[in-house]
Order: C-alpha cells, then structure tokens, then sequence
C-alpha cells in the first residue's frame, strides 16, 4: 500500500493519492484542477489511476475528479447522499457509479467502505481504508471536510457562502450526530484530512498533515463537546468569513466545470495593450509586493500582492467571469503562470495576458494618471481616527476584531468588502489596516 498526501499550499488543500502497489493500481480523493500534476505524481510512482472520487462538493476550490476521470479512464465514484440539491447533474455519465453508506469498493488489494457523515454538507462521506492483505481491520480514514487536525469542519458555509437560508444549525446538529457515530470507529485509525492550516474551512485547523481517531477524541474541541447544544453553539461561533468565490464553486462543482485542458500560461502582452485592457473594463491585478503597489500602479487596478494568500484574497474581490490581466515584475514571468494556475483553481479561467512593470511607464508616456497611497504608520493612523479626520477601516476577521481592534474603527471584513461597499464613509479619507498590511492593500485598491 502506498498513501501520498498532494498538497497544494495556497488552497491549504490535500488530494490523496492511494495505491496497491502488487497490482500497480491507484485511487485519487479530492484531486483539484491540476490533473497533469496528479497523472504524474502516480507515475512516479508507478501507478495507473483506476479510481477517481470526493468527499464531496466542494465549495472553495474547481474539482478535478471528472477531468481526471475522463483522461486515465478510471471509474469515477460520486456521493448520491443528501437528496434533491445536492446530487452531481453530470451523475448519469458513462463512468460514473453512485456510493451510498456502507459500499465498498476494492482498488486492488485495497478496500474502501463508504460511511455518510452529513453536515458540513449533506451529501459528505468519508472513506474507511482496509489494506487486505495486511490485516482484515481498517487502517485509516479519508475524512474530507468532516474531521480535521485540532478541528471539524464548518456547518454554516452553505447558508454563509451559498446564502441557502436555514441550513446552518441543521448542518450543525447533524454534523454532531455524524461524530458520534463516527467516535464508535477504534481510536488506532489514521485520519486523513481534506484541508491543513490556513483553510477557510475551519476555524483552528492544525499543520500537521495526519492525526489518529484516538488523539483527536482527546484534544480535538468537536470530539469532545459534552452536548448537542454546546456543540451546536460553539461551532457556529467564530467562523472566519468565506470569501465571495465560494458562493460560485458549489453550483460549479455540482453541475460540473468546463474541463481545462492544461494550467493556463498567460501571453506576455506590449506595454501600450495596458490601455487598452483599463479602458475595456477589465480587471488588472497587480501582483507586485505592496510597497511597489502603493508607490505607483495603474488606476482601476487591484493590488494583490502574490503570496501563498493570494488565491483567497482574489476569491473575495475579483468579480466571478471577469476577464483578467496580470501586472508583475519583468523578471517574475514564473510568478504570473503560479498566480494563473491558483487563479484556475477556484475557477477564475478568463486570464487574458500579462503584463510586466514597464506597462506603467507606458501610460505615463502617454499622458495617462498614475496612482499613489501613501503607507501611514499606526500612530498617525490611531490620531486622525480618535480627531475624527479620518475613517479607520478594519478590514480583518471578525474574530480578529473582537479579539482587539482600535476605538472607533469600522469593521468590513476583506472577504465582504466588495458587497459591502455601501457602508464605507466617503465623506472624509479613509485609512484601511489589516493585521500584517497586505489585505489593506487589496482592500484599499478596491475601494479607490
């Protein structure tokens, strides 16, 4: 048996490549977009993907199970838990078999029982592996988005994200009944997360890739709630906001996305095209760290500095659709394909072309405005809020808020912003700070 976890960093994402190496077959949980990138980590391996499944649909990132599916010919295995709303539209395809509670599946040697484990999603399941040849006792459990490391995952993204009203505390009661059964499992099993540290998709979620059932029941907060109630409560609080792509991924990942051929490699475009693409109301995001951002930058852009945030912070701002331009160093032209890649993985697919710094020399030439902001320390910040000249504009979580924020500053997380706008002040300037300085960026860059 072999287990390799392939992570993606700026998704906080792990698919989980399972192979039987006698028989040299495999099976891939929650692959992304990134299906080339999968193929040959199998065959590195020397696997030949036979299977292709999820934990669910996924609201924070474009599945690749169908894609994947599609190119090794591997059998493609879909939740039919949840009812009407929550069943695959592709689901009667050639290729395609339904699981239910209690299945089970064989990839050579390997066994996986299927065990429905509903609230985060009504439809979620988890798979229970069995190395047969080994031993007639599981060894572990791919648990999607139910159990993490340190944490569960979160009842409330269909009614927060997807605006599906009611939902949240029906999700939560039965995602508390769904650890009860799942707690009967033996504590000896490995678990196997869908997401790490730094995922929305919780709100304490560990680093460390893989946990036991039996050290979660121990220091995980969800396994050891003493009632429903104080369950219920406790998990609804404090969730951090989802960002607005969410909304956009379940329906996309329900009724199945536009295949994509290969990660996108954005066409480096000349200097005087950025214009252009500003005066077709296309969206310019400037990747640039911000310091560079605020110095000079094109007007009508957005400034997201490229970091390992990147894909969230865009997910929150950028319009789902729009049709998108990439601004970056000269010499970063790897830094334009990373961000087009993590653009595709939540479903951004409309990048255009890229552009390097010397655009913006280009429209200086040509008569056109270049925009500043100016970088103010917090003591400046923190005096003209408390004088009144100024509005400070707190753009973090709310939990960060109510954990400690500045008198009189308004919060708008980052991640409403964009929805929200109808709530900022324009009748004074505006000064907008964050917890380490690139979401007031990105937020500033918005807002003018």
């Amino acid at each position: 048996m072999l287990i390799k976890r392939l992570y993606d960093e700026p998704l906080a994402q792990a698919a989980w490549l399972v192979g039987c190496q006698a028989t040299g077959t495999a099976c891939v949980i929650d692959p992304n977009r990134d299906v080339a990138g999968i193929i040959a980590a199998a065959a590195a391996e020397g696997l030949r993907i036979t299977h292709v499944t999820e934990t669910h649909i996924h609201a924070d990132f474009v599945s690749g199970a169908r894609d994947l599916a599609h190119a090794t010919g591997a059998l493609l295995l879909l939740s039919d838990e949840g009812g009407d709303g929550w069943r695959y539209a592709f689901r009667d395809e050639a290729g395609v078999r339904l699981i239910h509670d209690g299945d089970t599946f064989m990839v050579g040697n390997l066994k996986f029982e299927v065990m429905h484990t509903p609230g985060h999603t009504p439809e979620h399941v988890v798979f229970i592996l069995t190395d047969t040849p080994a031993s007639d006792r599981p060894v572990g459990v791919f648990t999607g988005d139910f159990v993490f490391v340190g944490d569960v995952g979160r009842p409330d993204l269909l009614e927060r994200a997807a605006h599906i009203a009611g939902t949240m505390e029906k999700g939560a009661r039965q995602l508390y009944a769904s650890l009860q059964r799942f707690k009967q499992l033996p504590d000896y099993l490995q678990l196997w997360p869908g997401h790490g540290a730094g995922s929305a998709r919780g709100k304490a979620l560990g680093a460390v890739p893989s946990s036991t059932l039996g050290y979660e029941r121990m220091v995980n907060w969800g396994l050891r709630a003493a009632t429903e109630e104080a369950f219920v409560t406790e998990v609804l609080a404090g969730q951090p906001e989802p960002p607005a792509y969410f909304a956009e991924m379940k329906r996309l990942n329900r009724d199945g996305a536009p295949a994509l051929a290969a990660m996108p490699v954005p066409a480096a475009l000349p200097p005087f095209a950025l214009a252009e693409a500003l005066d077709a109301g296309a969206t310019v995001i400037d990747l640039r760290p911000g310091a560079e951002f605020l110095a000079h930058h094109a007007p009508g852009s957005l400034g997201i500095p490229f970091s390992k945030s990147f894909s969230t912070y865009a997910g929150s701002v950028v319009p789902f659709g729009a049709r998108i331009f990439l601004l970056a160093s000269a010499a970063n032209a790897r830094v334009v394909a990373q961000a087009a890649r993590d653009l595709a993985l939540i479903g951004y697919d409309n990048v255009v072309g890229a552009f390097g710094v010397e655009a913006l020399d280009a429209l200086a030439k040509a008569g056109r405005p270049i925009a500043r902001m100016a970088d103010v320390s917090a003591t400046e910040a923190a005096q003209e809020a408390a004088a009144g000249v100024a509005t400070l504009l707190d753009v973090r979580k709310s939990s960060e808020y109510a954990a400690g924020h500045v008198a009189g500053a308004q919060l708008v997380p980052l991640q409403q912003l964009a929805a929200r706008l109808a709530e900022v002040p324009r009748d004074r300037p505006l000064i907008v700070h964050c917890q380490g300085g690139t979401r007031s960026i990105v937020a500033a860059s918005l807002l003018e």
